[in-house]
Formats: structure tokens, C-alpha cells, sequence
């Protein structure tokens, strides 16, 4: 694994028009950089980050048997009252899920150790999937790539083909936050998805969704059945509608089990159900006293929080780095310290995509600071050797 430098294409932002990618540039500032990229070989893709996510996948999937069974794991992530028995249904009924992101990190020798899951609300999927594509295309075209390089990618197909599977020939509603560009292009994108997979689709924003008996709707008036919604549960769950009938009458994409995935106090029931795992960071609640084993050095994360905010890593009891929010009210973890390796005073963040919980590519966003968020930048990759 390598950090090198990348000759951009030109006209680059044509091109980014023409596919509809309008988040390149946030609040004046570049997200996507392809004035560097990083190289893998094809052992550190399927030896490391790829088995990494499979055997990690595997150890969610078990936990979650555990934790729908459990009202003490259930109190311990803050599920609501109200809800658990439509989060332990939905995994009984193995409602399907579509995506999730593993974030890692790895710096092309030691293992991958997990930092969080994004199990819900996953963003970076259209740049992961379409935007990093092209541009390994047009670098092999233009000979800035040699023939043979490869990419960690089959986002695109396996996103069709497990819509497919999910609701199949149907008409699905897509919602996210309108005011989001990045929120609402990565909803555009899994609609296209969805309809090249023989949906139909439609897509609104979150607050343009209705209660009317038994059912959502829309505003024109039309049942929602099928939903995927860029919306965080726990912000659901806070709802006064999360308390209708209509939860338990719509499809949820993703499904309702996968709220209790999204909450990093899984990070530390993780860690309970196979610790020395070499894939997991020793973790605990911070109000467990086996947090004190992790002496003065460890990531503090509140149990529900997005982009890295309110994340504090401490070194030696003291704060290095950290990020603004107003997450942490319902607690925190600590895990263990486990720095983002440093290329060219950059930390990256290694994505690690799964579909149909199946590993399906990367995607990298890196930072100066080592904690990674929202104003981090998104850096393709390639496969050589």
C-alpha cells in the first residue's frame, strides 16, 4: 500500500457533470482529490481488507441473534422501549439488507482493525461505485495506469442485483434530507440502482413522508411499501410516528434490526462476544470498569454520533485530536487507541463496502487531522501487482 501522486484528467468537471456527481466540491472546498491516489497490491485487497470484512460481517451477523434476544443488550445500546420488538422481528423475518460500510484501519502490513461500522446510513457509495471507476478507466486509457491495473470495485453490479433480490419488479420510495447534496445524490444514485434492477422508483425528501391510517405516504397521495430511507433510525425511533402502525406495514431499506449495528456500543459487545479477534480494538462502555483497563490512552465515541463528530482520542490522558458536535447524551464507548497510519502527513480511512453482506469494494477518505469527517477528502485507489 502506497499514497502517490496522480496526474488529474482534464476537463474533470465536465465529466463530473455529465455523470451527475455534484458534490466534488463541498462549501467551496474539494471532496474528491485525484491529485494523489493509493496503489494496493491484490494480496492486501483479498488476504487482508477483504477476508477482514467477511470475517467481521460474520461476527455482526451472530451478534445480532444475541442482542435481539437480549432486553440487557438492548438497554445497554439505548434501543427504545417502543421499537425492540420491531428490530428483534425484522431480523427473525431476515428482512434484507442492502449495504454497510466497515471503516478500517491499515496501512498495508497489520491487520485491518475495525474503527466503526456504518451500518445504516452509509455515505461515499456513488464515488465508491461509479466515480472511482471512471477515473481508473480513463487513467488505464490515457496510459497514467498500466494495462493490468484493477480496482476493488463490483459496487455497481452487486447494488443492482441485490435489488433485485430485495424488492423485486416493485415501486420503491427514496428519501433523504433534500437540503443534503451529498444525502440526496447518494439516494439519486441507489434509486438508478433500483430501476436498472426493473423497479420503479421515486425519490422525496424526508419530510415530504405522510401518516395516513395505517400506511405512509407520499404527498401525492401514494402508499409507501418499499422505503429506503438516508435517515438514521435512532432519529426515527425519536419520531412520534415510529409508534404507528405503518412501521410494521412498510419494507425498510435498511431494515429495522440494523439500528442496533449502527449504534457503536456494538463495538463493545463485539468485543465481549470474541475478544484478541485480530480484526477488533478491545472496547468498552464507559461506564463498565473494564474500561479502565485501557489505561490513559483510547478513542473516546459517543454510542450514536455521524462523520466523526464528538470523537476524542486521548494519548497519555491527554486530548490530541478530536471533532465538534452535539452527539453523546445517551453515553459512550472507549476503545482502544489505534492511530490512522500517516502517508505524507495524511491519515486515511479504508471504506470497506458490503452488499447483501458481502464484501463489494473500498473507498478512501483521508484527512490531516486522524480523525476522519465530513470535510474529509475522498482519494481513488487501483490495484497493481
Amino acid at each position: 500500500m502506497r499514497r502517490e501522486a496522480s496526474t488529474p484528467r482534464a476537463n474533470v468537471r465536465k465529466h463530473f457533470d455529465e455523470i451527475g456527481f455534484a458534490y466534488a466540491h463541498m462549501d467551496g472546498e474539494p471532496y474528491w482529490d485525484e491529485s494523489v491516489r493509493y496503489v494496493f497490491t491484490l494480496r492486501q485487497i483479498e488476504d487482508d481488507i477483504e477476508k477482514a470484512t467477511s470475517d467481521v460481517e460474520a461476527l455482526c451477523h451472530e451478534l445480532v441473534w444475541r442482542i435481539v434476544a437480549s432486553e440487557e443488550m438492548m438497554d445497554r445500546l439505548h434501543v427504545p422501549k417502543h421499537v425492540r420488538d420491531l428490530v428483534a422481528e425484522s431480523f427473525r423475518k431476515c428482512d434484507l439488507s442492502l449495504y454497510g460500510r466497515f471503516d478500517f484501519a491499515y496501512d498495508g502490513e497489520s491487520a485491518p482493525k475495525l474503527l466503526e461500522y456504518n451500518a445504516d446510513t452509509p455515505t461515499s457509495l456513488f464515488e465508491s461505485a461509479v466515480v472511482q471507476w471512471h477515473w481508473l478507466e480513463q487513467l488505464i486509457e490515457s496510459g497514467e495506469l498500466p494495462r493490468g491495473a484493477d480496482q476493488f470495485n463490483a459496487l455497481h453490479d452487486k447494488l443492482i442485483a441485490r435489488w433485485e433480490a430485495i424488492a423485486p419488479k416493485s415501486f420503491v420510495h427514496f428519501a433523504a434530507m433534500s437540503e443534503s447534496v451529498e444525502d440526496f445524490g447518494t439516494a439519486a444514485y441507489l434509486a438508478d440502482c433500483a430501476t436498472q434492477a426493473g423497479c420503479a422508483a421515486a425519490l422525496l425528501d424526508v419530510k415530504d413522508i405522510g401518516l395516513k391510517g395505517s400506511q405512509f405516504i407520499d404527498r401525492d397521495g401514494r402508499r409507501i411499501e418499499t422505503l429506503f430511507k438516508l435517515y438514521p433510525w435512532e432519529w426515527m425511533f425519536a419520531d412520534e410516528f415510529s409508534h404507528a402502525p405503518a412501521m410494521r406495514y412498510t419494507r425498510f431499506v435498511e431494515p429495522p434490526w440494523k439500528a442496533v449495528l449502527s449504534n457503536k456500543g456494538m463495538l463493545a459487545l463485539l468485543w465481549e462476544l470474541a475478544p484478541g479477534h485480530p480484526n477488533l480494538l478491545e472496547c468498552h462502555f464507559a461506564d463498565d470498569p473494564a474500561a479502565a483497563d485501557l489505561g490513559e490512552s483510547y478513542a473516546k465515541k459517543p454510542i450514536y454520533s455521524r462523520e466523526g463528530a464528538n470523537v476524542v482520542l486521548v494519548e497519555g490522558g491527554r486530548a490530541v485530536a478530536s471533532a465538534p458536535g452535539g452527539y453523546g447524551a445517551e453515553g459512550h464507548v472507549r476503545q482502544a487507541l489505534h492511530m490512522l497510519p500517516s502517508f505524507d502527513g495524511r491519515y486515511p480511512v479504508i471504506g470497506s463496502w458490503v452488499v447483501g453482506g458481502e464484501p463489494a469494494g473500498v473507498g478512501i477518505r483521508e484527512d490531516s487531522s486522524p480523525v476522519t469527517s465530513n470535510r474529509s477528502r475522498f482519494v481513488p485507489h487501483a490495484i497493481i501487482g
